[in-house]
């Protein structure tokens, strides 16, 4: 089968055998397998060699002896293993089933999805309380909409005018464009005490986001940091509001964790509510239940072959990141 894989800071499409089938695990035969290019296009930079992907949907060819929630033939979303090839294997946590009616290219976003649902769930909001989103890329986009499903309120911040735009088609009522536009929209919001949290899904190591931020908090309020930014901060604002910072890792427990990932073994449910699979699991709902709207998303639908090319425009053009699929 043919596959993306980072080679020494190159792509390249190799063809490689089918992987074997396991008793814990899944063959699928890929239909769309999204880009994330912030964390692709770092591991090419970092010239890691590796194969591309962790985002897709497909079809179930295989089952191994010990899925049993699993049927050959049904359509699934995966999250966290390569997926920019024609075939993928995955296990049991890194799979959830998608129903009939749902749109298999919106499923495609699923991992990253899944990461944007974690960072909600490390901001801990309330029914009512408010946040800000501070980066309007796609993964910016992801929080922003299921933040607004979740029902709190929702400011989206970015300097692109076409990110903004594109936040507004999808039903983002407050898409703000610079500095004073938020401060204006916080102080109408809260009445000039602050949000609840910002999480920041912008990468930059130039601008100390952390500090704008600050600015932007209630007292005791939070900064959640997805983006890969600069992490130093003002110690005096964090230590005036009593701050927390804190970062969001991947799409929840069990990613990472070979117990949970390779051999398939969950933890409690009492104990450790929303586990990486219960999280994919969600967003398949949020889908299925119409409170996403991801078409305005996807930029391009792209063969394999391309795949090279669109990382180029993607780092070249910023506007051209936010949503790009291949199709199998």
């Amino acid at each position: 089968m043919k596959a993306a894989k980072s080679e020494n800071g190159n792509v390249a499409i190799v063809d490689i055998l089918l992987p074997e089938l396991s008793d814990t695990s899944i063959l699928v035969q890929t239909e769309y397998s999204a880009l994330s290019s912030g964390t692709e296009l770092m591991v090419i930079q970092q010239k890691l060699n590796t194969f591309l992907g962790y985002s897709a949907t497909g079809i179930v060819l295989e089952v191994g002896s010990g899925i049993k929630h699993i049927k050959i033939g049904q359509r699934i979303a995966s999250y966290g293993v390569p997926s920019h090839a024609e075939y993928f294997m995955a296990n049991k946590h890194h799979v959830s089933i998608v129903p009939e009616h749902v749109d298999p290219q919106e499923a495609a976003f699923a991992g990253i999805a899944t990461i944007a649902i974690q960072a909600l769930r490390q901001a801990d909001l309330h029914f009512g309380e408010s946040v800000v989103v501070l980066g309007l890329g796609l993964l910016g986009q992801m929080v922003a909409q299921i933040a607004q499903a979740a029902a709190y309120h929702v400011i989206g911040v970015d300097l692109m005018e076409e990110r903004c735009a594109v936040a507004e088609h999808m039903g983002i009522h407050v898409a703000c464009r610079s500095n004073d536009e938020v401060k204006e929209s916080i102080d109408q919001l809260t009445d000039g005490k602050g949000v609840d949290c910002v999480i920041i899904c912008a990468s930059s190591k130039t601008h100390r986001l952390i500090d704008q931020g600050l600015a932007w908090i209630r007292d005791r309020g939070k900064i959640v940091i997805l983006g890969d930014t600069d992490t130093e901060f003002d110690r005096n604002a964090m230590f005036y509001k009593e701050a927390q910072i804190t970062i969001s890792r991947a799409g929840g427990p069990g990613r990472y964790d070979e117990s949970y990932e390779k051999q398939g073994h969950d933890y409690p449910y009492g104990y450790v509510r929303w586990t990486m699979n219960r999280n994919l699991g969600e967003f398949i709902r949020l889908l299925s239940e119409h409170k996403l709207n991801l078409k305005p998303l996807i930029t391009g639908i792209y063969k394999l072959e391309e795949i090279e090319n669109v990382y180029a425009a993607t780092q070249n053009s910023p506007q051209f990141s936010m949503g790009n699929l291949i199709a199998f």
